[in-house]
């Protein structure tokens, strides 16, 4: 790999410790991590190893105490400690998307009115067509009016990845996608996760206990 190389991510000598007590947990110390643009990674470790921190920092909802973190996006390069939490909320909307292992859709929502959102918020053009045809490709357009109660465990997280997809996000960061998920369910999610990423030149970040879903990955990283 030549020294001129452009990582969508960048994070250099990153530290983050949590009161615990009277002391502290060290979750990171001068951690340092490159990430192709394209390329999909796998983080995993124990529970309490901090593969979720890891991915919180990544997504700048969490900073650490010491650091760089910079993420190359195509359309503009940014420091997550040089952007206040507007500033930080318009980047995530942009350019990231973010599937939860609890599936965190809005319960008010519709399948169909979950997966606009994102489009909604950039105010982009035709967003039902976009929507419509990636809830096609997830096996979802019998199930648009749904509200999340009335779905299955495959089917909300389904929608939850194509929720974090529809507007084709240079950034995918994934926490557990399959972990509360049978077997089944579990390869067709880890399937459209991993295939629409690479059609699309999406860079995906996951953390899994899956070793199955890690083979598949271009790289894997063990925080334990």
């Amino acid at each position: 790999m030549s020294n001129d190389t452009v990582h969508l991510i960048e994070m250099t000598q990153v530290s983050k410790a949590y009161a615990d007590g009277a002391g502290a947990q060290v979750v990171l110390t001068d951690f340092d991590l490159a990430v192709q643009p394209g390329t999909s990674l796998a983080i995993m470790g124990p529970s309490g190893s901090g593969k979720s921190t890891l991915l919180n920092i990544l997504a700048g909802t969490v900073l650490p105490d010491a650091g760089c973190i910079t993420v190359n996006f195509p359309a503009e390069s940014i420091r997550w400690d040089q952007l206040d939490e507007s500033g930080r909320v318009r980047v995530r909307r942009r350019h990231m998307g973010y599937v939860h292992q609890f599936f965190n859709l809005i319960p008010t929502l519709s399948v169909l009115e979950n997966v606009l959102l994102p489009l909604q918020l950039n105010r982009m053009v035709n967003p039902h067509q976009a929507a419509l045809g990636l809830l096609e490709r997830c096996g979802l357009s019998h199930r648009l009016q749904a509200f999340p109660d009335q779905l299955s465990g495959g089917e909300q997280q389904r929608t939850a990845v194509a929720r974090a997809l529809v507007h084709k996000p240079a950034l995918l960061l994934a926490d557990e996608p399959t972990g509360n998920l049978d077997d089944a369910n579990s390869q067709q999610v880890a399937e459209l996760l991993l295939s629409a990423c690479q059609e699309t030149g999406t860079t995906l970040v996951l953390a899994t206990h899956s070793t199955q879903l890690a083979q598949r990955c271009n790289a894997t990283l063990s925080t334990g």
